[in-house]
């Protein structure tokens, strides 16, 4: 692939990223981050900047010990401050301390920043520009330059705008990135700006793009901007970001290759997309939102009949890529709309035997949809639908019986997190066990308890951990006596499930979420053991 058909991608979740409301990265997190955006084969990883606090210091300390195998780490700072040299200022150095092969140096491109912000003259400015590139260059640096505000700048006075770049280029800079700081501009205002750069200046400098989402069109001004001739893009890989987030990179990349057919990642990597992205996110500690376009667990969701048949037949019918090529998974939806020959796909992959002229079939489509009318939802609780098939086709035993359970609220103590206790008992094969729990809530506590009663008889529960809780109320008219959609997700560290309860109490709904969580999990172990036995 020719290199106009190369777009570099600088990742800056640990820098423009860590401004996000509720981020906060250790230098540990941001270590495992660079770890699996390198593993991606991102070209940059925009790191932080080494002069704003001592944990970015820390960072780029350590990171010294971690080899790389594709992507470069890059230093992030400002232009000297106005009035003193580079040698003299304090931040431009810690950019050289940090050590890094690259640094992106960010100026301002609005006469508007330059007065009112800097508070300094249009000819200072960029002084201050080509001196700090000129300046890190002279010290062995490859340098990227940010043009900050450069959107808002060029429609303001385009010539000065433009005048700015200039500076960055004859300081030395290869990159001259035209940031869209404010996030506000148009497709149209986009597309000439980046067209009016690239023909003054795409001989001499590589043209780069950084947009923000405040208008929802980071990843289409994006997308435009390398149409217009930018040939290296900034974003974050999930998007969040200042404000309302960056561009998306897990969006822009596959839309890149996979449409566009441009060359960001090294061959093949697309299919590391969705692994990497649920990385970060954990790292992170948020959530991937479930419709993200290519990486969200709903990007390859069918639900309808027939949509669900036609993907069968071909998924090119409903599916624009397919979801291995960005390491994602088909998903056919349960539910009162399903089309009968998915309900039979999704249950040949635990019960082979039952085919689709299997009198069973009716039944579970009719068990189903009764649950249903009553609030149940099986399109997100994979664990539970599969529950309900194996009792009504005779591949389900209980493992345990309930005899009673008992939640009572208990003097708060705010150093343990405890406010409630749970009791339960239950018998396992003529066995009984009582046991309690103290936990954050009746849920919390009821999940330990249940956890204590049942080790002794099943080890492999300890490894069940609930990973998020939802409640749904299903009649808000019925106020506290409406009934209550409760799902559970939970992992044992390789595979994930989700179950569902419901009950106009939702403790109960919780109690019943829960109970097929566990019952879940431990029939998969037997018919793992049984497998490696045969």
């Amino acid at each position: 692939m020719d290199e106009n058909h190369t777009v570099e991608i600088l990742d800056s979740t640990l820098r423009d990223g860590a401004q996000s409301e509720g981020i906060s990265f250790s230098v540990h997190d941001k270590i495992a981050i660079v770890k699996a955006l390198d593993e991606l084969g991102v070209r940059y990883i925009e790191a932080g900047n080494p002069g704003s606090n001592p944990k970015d210091m820390e960072f780029f300390h350590e990171m010294k010990k971690v080899p790389l195998r594709t992507a470069t780490l890059c230093a992030f700072g400002a232009t000297r401050r106005k009035g003193i040299s580079c040698a003299e200022d304090v931040n431009v150095q810690n950019l050289l301390t940090a050590d890094t092969s690259v640094v992106v140096i960010f100026g301002k491109s609005w006469r508007f920043q330059v007065s009112e912000i800097l508070q300094t003259t249009p000819e200072e400015n960029c002084a201050m520009i080509r001196e700090t590139c000129e300046f890190l260059v002279q010290n062995g640096r490859t340098v990227i330059y940010d043009a900050e505000h450069f959107f808002t700048g060029f429609f303001d006075d385009r010539d000065y705008a433009l005048l700015t770049l200039q500076a960055a280029l004859d300081g030395g800079a290869t990159v001259l990135t035209l940031c869209e700081t404010q996030g506000g501009t148009l497709l149209d205002e986009c597309r000439e700006a980046v067209a009016t750069v690239s023909a003054r200046f795409a001989a001499h400098a590589t043209i780069g793009i950084h947009t923000h989402n405040d208008s929802g069109l980071a990843v289409a001004n994006s997308l435009i901007a390398v149409t217009n001739g930018a040939r290296h893009v900034q974003g974050t890989l999930l998007g969040f970001g200042e404000r309302t987030g960056n561009a998306n990179l897990s969006t822009i990349i596959p839309d890149l290759e996979l449409k566009m057919k441009y060359r960001c990642l090294p061959p093949g990597n697309s299919a590391l997309l969705t692994p990497v992205v649920k990385r970060v996110a954990e790292i992170a500690n948020v959530a991937v939102h479930q419709q993200m376009p290519y990486v969200g667990s709903s990007a390859f969701a069918h639900k309808a009949g027939m949509h669900i048949d036609a993907v069968l037949k071909n998924p090119n019918a409903y599916e624009h890529v397919t979801p291995e090529q960005v390491g994602n998974e088909r998903v056919f939806l349960m539910s009162e709309v399903a089309g009968r020959s998915m309900i039979i796909e999704k249950i040949q992959k635990f019960a082979p035997s039952v085919t689709k002229d299997d009198p069973l079939v009716k039944e579970i489509i009719g068990q189903m949809k009764t649950l249903e009318f009553e609030g149940y939802q099986f399109e997100g609780a994979d664990g539970s639908f599969e529950l309900l098939v194996r009792k009504i086709i005779g591949k389900y035993q209980p493992f345990f019986t309930l005899h009673y359970y008992q939640t009572n609220g208990v003097n708060p103590r705010p150093e343990t997190g405890v406010n409630c206790c749970a009791q339960i008992k239950v018998e396992v094969d003529g066995q009984i066990e009582v046991t309690a729990g103290e936990g954050n809530g009746p849920v919390n506590a009821l999940d330990i308890a249940l956890r204590k009663a049942l080790v002794r008889f099943y080890p492999a529960v300890s490894r069940i951990h609930l990973t998020d809780y939802k409640v749904r109320v299903l009649d808000g008219t019925s106020a506290t006596a409406a009934r209550v959609r409760v799902l559970v997700d939970s992992t044992d560290g390789t595979d994930s499930w989700t179950t569902v309860g419901v009950s106009a109490d939702v403790i109960e709904a919780s109690w019943l979420a829960l109970v097929d969580s566990f019952e879940y999990k431990l029939i998969k172990d037997i018919e793992t053991r049984f497998r490696k036995l045969v």
